[in-house]
């Protein structure tokens, strides 16, 4: 498949690398020179040094023989030109990286008038996660995420006292022919694998046939345990926090937004409804205990840097604050998030990312996807003949420790996969990964019987 990328910045370059694990062909367009000629001498790819706004730079790549365009340059106008550009040229699909709230109040007009196919807001999709981690805990949905005969339900471990402290290799014995893909420990996704003990303040995700699940549903999830989120604090009043607080009112959640900038407390403060907006610095130690910092029943550090929102969140946690979900955008930040506590921590270039490969990869390989904590993704995923997996029993394969097989659908056959199980031709396949490492998880997708990753 032709992809086109306008923009090498970090997402465009995030995409590249990710797409050539997959062996798409990588066409990125810029207007920096050395930016370009420091892209090509780490990635084969194809650069052109030009303005993609100027259609003649599209016709001399020939546009139209691309499959897919996305726009990932800093300015929103910009991105939204090239791609109506692509598209009436005759570019078969566009994406476009779009972040002003303005633009998102009318999206689906600027869709159709444009014949624009995808428009992703990073600022949103994280809002989305986060949204979703308070409110569905808080409301108490099932957890549960199903995809024909099998399912998988997260709960803590704590609620099945059997599980804490059990080995990994142990848990068949509490809970037959089911598997934990999953452990969510102190802000951080990880894939159990032998060696790895459940702790009982562990989120566990298990995967098992649905009848099964929904049973075990019954007994871990406490209906009315959790229904009063009433407070919440957001340190940083960009684009993120101006999303969330909004979400999060609507939902009647009592928000306030710590903000630095005057002006930009201004706009909030004229744009968002039943939202307290305090220009302070959220750093002043002094300033949060005068907001009651310590009431607080979630706390969500989004300024734009990672190294407050490190310390912000470290801050709320010796607070006694529940939960705290931090935005942090540095994967080498992964470890020291996990040694602090944070509840969660979220890249917004990992989950944008995934987002975008699957909107290029459509449904004929990734059937569905859904996001875990915004760190790792379940799909359903078909075996398709040239894939290396198959044939080999899986304890062979060596798979890479970010990735996980979770399920088979055979038929009208599920199977809770082991060592001694063998993929077969158009199995279709429940796999969770790490979008930490999504290079990899693209490898083992590659459908092409030339490659040899596990081999």
């Amino acid at each position: 498949m032709k992809v086109a990328i306008v923009g090498a910045g970090k997402l465009g370059m995030k995409v590249a690398n990710a797409l050539l694990g997959g062996d798409h062909a990588v066409t990125i367009i810029d207007t920096d020179e050395n930016l370009l000629q420091r892209v090509s001498s780490h990635i084969d790819v194809l650069t052109v040094t030009a303005n993609a706004k100027e259609i003649k730079a599209l016709k001399s790549i020939n546009i139209s023989s691309y499959d897919f365009l996305i726009t990932a340059t800093g300015n929103d106008e910009t991105n939204l030109v090239i791609a109506a550009f692509a598209k009436k040229l005759g570019c078969g699909r566009v994406i476009v990286r779009v972040r002003d709230p303005e633009h998102m109040q009318q999206i689906q007009f600027i869709k159709d008038l444009m014949d624009i196919d995808y428009i992703i807001n990073p600022d949103l999709e994280i809002t989305n996660e986060i949204y979703k981690y308070l409110v569905e805990k808080y409301t108490l949905s099932n957890g549960i995420y199903s995809t024909g005969k099998i399912a998988l339900l997260e709960f803590h471990a704590y609620k099945m006292s059997k599980l804490v402290d059990l080995p990994i290799t142990k848990f068949s014995t509490v809970l037959p022919k089911m598997l934990v893909v999953a452990i969510s420990r102190n802000g951080k996704v990880i894939i159990p694998h032998g060696g790895d003990v459940i702790e009982n303040d562990d989120s566990l995700y298990v995967v098992g046939e649905k009848n099964s699940i929904q049973q075990l549903s019954k007994k871990v999830h406490e209906r009315g345990k959790y229904t009063d989120l009433q407070k919440v604090m957001i340190m940083g009043g960009g684009k993120t926090g101006f999303y969330l607080a909004e979400k999060l009112s609507e939902f009647g959640v009592s928000v306030k937004i710590v903000e630095r900038d005057k002006q930009r407390c201004f706009y909030l403060s004229t744009h968002l409804n039943d939202v307290m907006v305090l220009n302070g610095d959220a750093t002043d130690l002094q300033f949060l205990e005068e907001e009651n910092l310590d009431s607080m029943d979630a706390v969500v550090t989004a300024t734009g840097f990672d190294e407050d929102n490190l310390l912000l969140a470290l801050t709320a946690k010796r607070h006694g604050v529940e939960d705290v979900i931090a935005k942090v955008s540095r994967t080498s930040y992964a470890e020291i998030i996990s040694a602090m506590g944070v509840d969660m921590a979220l890249n917004p270039l990992d989950i944008v990312t995934s987002i975008i490969l699957r909107l290029v990869q459509g449904k004929k390989k990734v059937l569905s996807s859904q996001l875990i904590q915004g760190q790792a993704e379940i799909m359903e995923v078909y075996a398709t003949p040239h894939m290396n997996i198959i044939g080999g029993h899986l304890k062979d394969l060596h798979l890479p420790k970010s990735i996980l097989i979770a399920a088979i659908h055979r038929g009208d056959e599920v199977i809770i996969p082991n060592g001694d199980t063998i993929i077969e031709e158009d199995d279709r396949m429940l796999l969770l990964s790490l979008l930490s490492d999504i290079t990899t998880t693209e490898k083992l997708l590659k459908d092409t019987s030339k490659f040899s990753f596990f081999r």
